[in-house]
């Protein structure tokens, strides 16, 4: 029906109907604001209330200050620059270890609550599509763990460190805690004179007042909460410089200076190895943090490894193994931290390239045959598979163990995956597809099937199924190449000897973030 002119004239409403509609409008508003508050998440397959929707960060600023004792809350100012993506009423921010005693949105005191691990924010006034905001929260971040939680502040001899992977940032500050959502970073820490602060990207001062300094550092690229770091303790600050000039730092226990110092210069080569696999290195500084603590894990934190101080003095690991360890960190600063996982069952991504280059510097330098540690993983692939599920589809972590994703299937059961690529594509195909994956999604997120794409692509042949296959599939395909490798039984299956599980599994019970101990030592 075509309207008239006439027809379209919007019709008289009485000032009595006025008054009624009114009326009705601003009761289902106050209904509306009167709604519980509820945790929120952007929908992860394995991490469902990691995240919020409606905004996106732009950048953090955090403000601590560390009272000299390792067992206190440090006071903290955590600011937070986003862009909204819809009409919000409320802001979600994933907080769950601290005392919120303010929040501001755009300078204007807010309402708050907690809802699950969700601190639920409510300013003055709904806040529209496509604009910016300031969220200013003054908390308190507890380096004490709570009953159940795992990560976010480690507890070293000397000070703190920080282990947020998977989803513990929001444990030491509130966020946006999902690696979806890189932002950048902008840290001030005030210590007590005699301690040194090191965190992510580079440092912008370190101000005396009195009896304490403040020290300033800020991130050149974007990064993801989980990569946050931040170091406090009695420390030693070890100056190098790698491939191009690029500035190289090290921190480390003072005491322990000389006894680290030969490690510590194996970075820069190590740094001109990736380099002369996937390209230039793709941030502005990098080092290591070797702490005195007991994590287990060893953990790819932005510009600045963590590593446990013993793995570089127990000597009872061999001189290769400790090496291939220090590259499987050193590798995520391309594989993981440039190019995060869109969602966390993208995961592998990380992990199976962080592998993957362990196990090219081992043979390389160390002369221990990948082959041979493919043929073992190959044994275990099935076994892995049906315990933790295909690579890139990993199981959900067990209640109360929220790091349970980082099992053998996405460390040795990826490398393996890729391993099968090399093999059906060629080796020049495959060496060039790694290069144009980390220049293409360079300071941004990427997908699986980002990954399918691309090497479709490079390769010139659709490589959808014979991927789905290695990456979804519940068995292990055959591997090209090699039809005389068999999947073994389970008793048999033991699969490589120079590394464990990432949930303390292994001989040498260790597990790892970013990479495993575990038989290394015992097969040298």
């Amino acid at each position: 029906m075509l309207l008239t002119p006439r027809s379209r004239r919007t019709p008289r409403i009485s000032r009595h109907r006025k008054a009624a509609l009114l009326a009705s409008a601003v009761s289902v508003c106050l209904l509306a604001a009167a709604a519980p508050a509820k945790p929120l998440g952007i929908g992860d397959r394995l991490y469902p209330y990691l995240g919020n929707p409606g905004y996106d960060v732009a950048s953090y600023d955090l403000d601590f200050t560390y009272p000299g004792r390792n067992d206190k809350p440090l006071e903290a100012v955590t600011t937070i620059d986003a862009w909204t993506t819809a009409d919000l009423e409320r802001i979600n921010l994933d907080f769950a270890h601290g005392t919120v005693r303010s929040v501001e949105v755009d300078g204007h005191p807010a309402d708050f609550t907690t809802a699950g691990e969700d601190l639920v924010v409510t300013p003055d006034h709904p806040l529209s599509e496509g604009s910016r905001t300031r969220i200013t929260v003054r908390h308190t971040s507890d380096p004490v763990p709570a009953k159940d939680q795992d990560g976010g502040w480690v507890r070293t001899s000397d000070g703190l460190a920080m282990a947020n992977q998977a989803d513990a940032a929001h444990l030491v500050f509130p966020c946006n805690d999902h690696p979806s959502d890189k932002a950048m970073f902008t840290f001030h820490i005030t210590a007590p004179n005699g301690y040194t602060v090191v965190a992510n990207g580079l440092p912008a001062g370190a101000d005396r007042a009195g009896r304490t300094t403040t020290w300033t550092y800020r991130t050149q690229h974007p990064m993801a909460t989980e990569l946050a770091q931040v170091s406090i303790g009695r420390s030693a600050v070890v100056h190098d410089e790698g491939p191009d000039g690029l500035p190289v730092r090290d921190v480390v226990p003072a005491a322990d200076r000389k006894a680290l110092e030969p490690w510590l210069a194996k970075t820069p080569g190590q740094i001109a190895w990736m380099e002369s696999k996937v390209g230039k290195f793709p941030f502005e500084t990098y080092g290591v943090l070797m702490a005195r603590a007991s994590t287990g894990f060893e953990l790819e934190t932005q510009t600045l490894s963590l590593f446990e101080r013993n793995l570089f003095t127990e000597p009872a690991y061999p001189k290769w193994y400790v090496e291939s360890v220090m590259v499987h960190e050193l590798s995520h600063q391309w594989f993981g931290d440039s190019v995060s996982p869109r969602t966390w069952s993208d995961v592998w991504l990380n992990e199976g390239h962080a592998t993957w280059y362990e196990e090219l510097y081992a043979e390389e330098k160390g002369h221990r045959p990948m082959e041979d540690r493919m043929k073992a993983a190959y044994g275990a692939s099935d076994r892995w598979r049906a315990a933790g599920g295909p690579p890139a589809l990993p199981k959900p972590p067990s209640p109360g163990q929220k790091i349970g994703i980082f099992r053998p299937n996405i460390y040795d059961g990826a490398a393996l995956a890729l391993y099968a690529l090399r093999q059906e594509i060629g080796r020049p195909a495959f060496e060039r597809l790694e290069r144009v994956w980390v220049r293409a999604h360079q300071d941004s997120t990427a997908t699986t099937a980002d990954f399918v794409q691309l090497a479709s692509t490079i390769s010139g042949r659709d490589l959808s199924g014979f991927l789905k296959a290695w990456l979804y599939g519940a068995k292990t395909p055959p591997m090209p190449g090699h039809p005389d490798w068999k999947p073994l039984a389970t008793a048999e299956a033991t699969g490589p000897k120079s590394r464990g599980a990432h949930d303390k599994a292994g001989p040498a019970g260790r597990r790892a973030h970013g990479n495993a101990r575990s038989a290394g030592p015992r097969s040298a």
